[in-house]
């Protein structure tokens, strides 16, 4: 269990991956209470330096690395590590708040979006882990957490639009170089996709089950009932597009209750984390570009009502998927634990 203290001792495992440098970036920017912050990747990265602010901190080895003196560790460097690391860190006392998909769906694991679900976070007391969601969930659940309020959702169906960053420096590396080889007529390689993302759009992201939807659709519909409510019913469709950074969907809603339009934009614009930008006369819509990148809050347009059902909605949701899809909500869930 965590001690309330003044500040605390922290560290950030994958440091340097793009959810581990932008969870340093936002530790700092948000003057998160710390005492010391380490810096943790493998050994292949061990002596190199990650930038804490204005400093530079060297970045140590994980297998040599221990945990008995760290308050809060945030693990971001793939499910494999995890397991292999987070409930060895656990086990030493130190709270984890984890952003891969390997505790997410343990029954005795908080999986968290502070803005919908905080009171589950005393939970971690039993494993001294929290499970932090996928980052299409996360920018998803933030919009409709205050029409499931209003309203009542009692289905959901959702297409995805990600951003390459969602597959790490790797993905972004690829669109670049595939960008610049078709511009210039070179031949085109691909490692991270299958086929090629440059000026394309993937119809599918992660590995294929056997229900034929993907993972990564599949984690929508687990963390939607296990976070928001287990009566919602959820039909994904998971695309990657050439996108640097933002992810964006496109969801329709049914509701046990009509939608009352105005009442639906009202309470998304007071909720906490959601910015409305909804503007047809002045074509003013949330796009990844602008709106996406480098940005905190989840941003909501294009609302408009079903054509056919008075109990249906639409809207297009825009959201940063490595701040608010990933490091912002990590730290978030730190800054819940702290204060209560």
């Amino acid at each position: 269990m965590l001690k309330v203290k003044d500040s605390y001792n922290v560290a950030v495992v994958g440091a340097t991956g793009i959810v581990g440098e932008s969870l340093l970036e936002i530790l700092y920017s948000r003057d998160f209470p710390i005492d010391s912050v380490h810096a943790i990747a493998s050994q292949k990265s061990k002596g190199s330096k990650s930038k804490f602010g204005d400093k530079l901190i060297t970045v140590e080895a994980l297998d040599e690395f221990d945990f008995s003196t760290i308050d809060i560790a945030f693990f971001s460097a793939g499910s494999s590590v995890s397991k292999e690391y987070a409930t060895k860190a656990a086990s030493h006392g130190c709270v984890v708040i984890d952003n891969t998909s390997e505790f997410r769906y343990e029954d005795n694991i908080p999986l968290i979006v502070p803005e919908i679900n905080p009171q589950d976070i005393s939970l971690y007391e039993q494993t001294n882990i929290i499970a932090n969601p996928n980052c299409s969930t996360i920018q998803m659940l933030v919009a409709l957490k205050p029409l499931h309020d209003t309203f009542c959702i009692e289905h959901i169906n959702v297409s995805t639009y990600q951003a390459v960053s969602g597959s790490g420096k790797d993905g972004i590396e690829e669109l670049l170089q595939q960008s610049s080889a078709y511009i210039d007529q070179r031949s085109i390689d691909k490692k991270v996709y299958p086929k090629q993302i440059a000026f394309n759009s993937i119809p599918f992201v992660d590995c294929f089950l056997e229900n034929d939807y993907t993972r990564e659709e599949m984690k929508m519909v687990w963390e939607t009932q296990k976070i928001l409510d287990k009566k919602i019913t959820v039909n994904p469709t998971a695309v990657r597009v050439p996108v640097l950074v933002g992810h964006a969907e496109s969801i329709y809603i049914e509701t046990k209750k009509d939608i009352d339009i105005d009442l639906a934009r009202e309470v998304l614009m007071s909720f906490k984390g959601i910015s409305v930008i909804d503007d047809k006369h002045e074509i003013d819509f949330p796009t990844s570009f602008e709106h996406g990148h480098g940005t905190d809050d989840v941003f909501v347009g294009r609302i408009r009502k079903g054509l056919n059902k008075n109990n249906s909605l639409n809207l297009w949701v825009v959201a940063d998927n490595v701040r608010k899809g990933a490091a912002l909500n990590s730290i978030q869930i730190a800054e819940s634990l702290i204060r209560s």
